[in-house]
This record gives structure tokens, sequence and C-alpha cells, in this order.
């Protein structure tokens, strides 16, 4: 596996972005600051041989002149500029130089933001019907849906019993289903389509669309982690290393981002390399705990304790909770500079008594409360006396 130092200068809005991707590396920062970018061009740097193979099974015409837009999405070619610079451990990468990047096999897995997207009118979009100005990590996590619809196992897709262990199904049915099953289901013109389906309501079949934004967003990211567990006694994929998942939050309530990190961690027990980008204080706030549980030499129980494990099912997530506490963590801030261009700062200790605005602040995510806080806290104490605290 690679050792793991992205460097990006001068490209599109980024300035400079130099990221070392630890077992778990977290991207924070507002929006446009050049998360995905940073996040596509780890997938271009790890998988460039076969996403260039797989644009031409496509039957697209891939050339240096046309690679930028094919990868980012249409009219992104100008963000390549005569001085822009990308490495990957120390190796440079171009346009010119993409297409022998890997082995042609997929080593790196990419969950985009905005996934239920890739899903219409109930039905995955495949590779070859989404445009151009699709970015490929999108297109490439389509077809996997497609995919998967299409398999015999498209039946039923949640609860699968020999995929999740029994904790994660019942953790992932309180936040999210309640109750629900999901699976393909043949509707009265004769079409397959994804349906939500509940016992005890008339067996009541909910179309994609009905669902909550959270069932719609949550459903195509359980899926894709699907492919990262591999079905009898292995732990995981022996092509994949990476898995990178772009906003897991979207959509979803605080339970069920607290169980997709139980999940995330699932992952790194497993050997997988996990990368984030996230706008949660939630994801940070998992982080921070990890790191403080792993430096005071915490038990295993408390590990279940933070993430809400039911004390039955402790046992069987023992291996998981220990490996966590034994991997590394990173995380690393992308904001504009009064130049209006991005940088990315390392703010991994995430000490929130840190000097630096950036680390106490958790790169933004923390200070809104505490500034909300605080106006709240000067109210009350130039409140007249007598007045609601």
């Amino acid at each position: 596996m690679q050792s793991g130092r992205l460097v990006i200068r001068d490209f599109a809005q980024i300035r400079e972005a130099s990221i070392a991707f630890r077992d778990l590396t977290v991207l924070v920062g507002a929006q446009g600051t050049g998360k995905s970018l940073v996040l596509q061009w780890l997938k271009a740097a790890i998988d460039g041989k076969y996403i260039v193979k797989t644009l031409r099974e496509a039957g697209q015409e891939v050339s240096t002149k046309t690679l930028i837009d094919q990868i980012f999405g249409a009219g992104m070619r100008p963000a390549w500029r005569e001085t822009s610079e990308v490495t990957f451990d120390d190796k440079a990468i171009s346009p010119s130089t993409i297409e022998r990047r890997g082995n042609g096999v997929e080593q790196l897995f990419f969950i985009p933001a905005h996934r239920s997207m890739l899903i219409s009118d109930g039905w995955a979009i495949p590779f070859q019907k989404l445009t151009a100005d699709t970015p490929v990590v999108a297109r490439l996590f389509s077809q996997n849906l497609f995919e998967r619809f299409n398999a015999r196992e498209g039946a039923r897709l949640f609860p699968l019993d020999r995929t999740l262990k029994k904790v994660y199904r019942q953790l992932v049915d309180t936040a999210v289903f309640h109750g629900g099953t999901v699976g393909v289901k043949q509707n009265d013109q004769l079409t397959k389509r994804l349906r939500l389906r509940f016992k005890g309501t008339k067996n009541t079949s909910l179309p994609f669309m009905t669902w909550t934004a959270g069932q719609r967003e949550f459903t195509p990211l359980l899926l894709g982690l699907y492919h990262l567990l591999p079905p009898r006694k292995k732990k995981k994929d022996d092509n994949i290393d990476w898995v990178v998942v772009e906003e897991p939050e979207m959509g979803l309530h605080p339970q069920a981002v607290t169980v997709f990190m139980l999940l995330a961690l699932d992952l790194l027990w497993r050997g997988y390399r996990v990368v984030l980008s996230t706008h949660s204080p939630i994801v940070i706030t998992a982080i921070w705990a990890l790191q403080r549980l792993a430096a005071h030499q915490a038990s295993y129980q408390l590990v279940c304790d933070a993430f809400s494990v039911p004390k039955q099912h402790r046992p069987s997530l023992r291996p998981v909770a220990e490996a966590a506490l034994e991997k590394s963590y990173a995380t690393y801030v992308l904001a504009y500079a009064r130049d209006n261009q991005v940088t990315a700062t390392d703010i991994s200790s995430l000490d929130p008594g840190a000097d630096d605005d950036a680390v106490s602040g958790w790169g933004g995510l923390a200070g809104f409360s505490s500034q909300l806080a605080e106006s709240v806290r000067r109210a009350v104490n130039s409140a007249p006396v007598g007045s609601p605290s």
C-alpha cells in the first residue's frame, strides 16, 4: 500500500494542499474549498489506468487534452495550468501521465456526495448514460449501484444477514429504516424499481422519491459499503486498499451519522485506509474522542459506549473497537486565504485549547456553536434582574 502523501499546487482554486493520509483521514472546509478536487486527484493518482480503461470501454476518446474534463467534469480543463503540479508519494502526475497510474484494477473505491441523484425513478443510472458533466468518480459509483440492482441479490438489499453483523443491522434499522426492508421490486408496469416495504401496514411499498432524504442518501451509501464487505470469511476485497466517502452525513440524523462512523471503524479493522470529507461536527467529534481514548489507553468498552453499541453486542465488536484505538488519524482543513486561493492546514491534534483557531475550532465546525453560545451568555449577563435565564 502506498505511504500516501498527495500534494496539489495551483489547480483550480487550490494554491497548495499537502495531505499526508493516515489510516483514517478527514477533510473539512467551507463549501467550494476544493475538498472534492483533492479526493478526485487521489483517485486519479491511484487508479489512473483503471479510469482511462473504463472510459475507453465506454466508447469515449481519451487524450491528454480531454482527460481533465473527463475526470473532473466537462469545463474543468482550464483548471490545469502550466504552473499546476500534482505529486503522489513524490511522483509527479499530469494529464499526460495519469494513464500510467495504478495497475488497471480498481484499488480505491469512491462513494461520492449527492449519491441519491444517481438513482433516477428508483433505478441506478449506468456509466454510459451519465453525461460528461458528471465527474468520473460519480459515474463509476453509479455503475456499481446499477450492477447491484441487476444482480440476483438485488431483490433484498437491506437487511442482509450475511453481509452486515447483527449489531450493525439493528443500529442501521433503528436510525434509518425503522423496520422497513429495502429491495428491488417489479411494479405494475413490469419495471423493476427500488422500494421500501413495511410489514403490518398492508405491506406498504414506497417508491424511492417518497422516502425521507436521509433514507435516499443512506441507501446508496450502504450499498457502496457492501462492495467492501466480501462474502464468507474474507475480511476485505483483495484489490481495494482505499475507501473515500464524501459527506456521509448528507440528510442524516446525528444518530445515523454515529452509526456510519461505527461502520467506518469496521472498514479500518478490515484493513482499508479510509478518507472522509465532511461538514459534520459529529464526525470530527468522533475522531477527537477516539484520539483521546487511545491517549488514555481506554478499554474497548468505552469505544462501544461512545458509539452507543448495546451491551449484549459489545463482545462481538471487541476486535473493531480495539483496532480503532490502535489506528492513526489525521484531519485537514481547506480554507481560502486573503488572495482568494485555498491552502490546506493540518489540524490533526484537534486540541480545543490550541492557539491556532483552525485547530481549536476544528476547521470552523466547532466555532459556530461557540459563537452562538457566547451571544447567549452575553445576553444573559446583560439582561435586567428577573429576566428569564
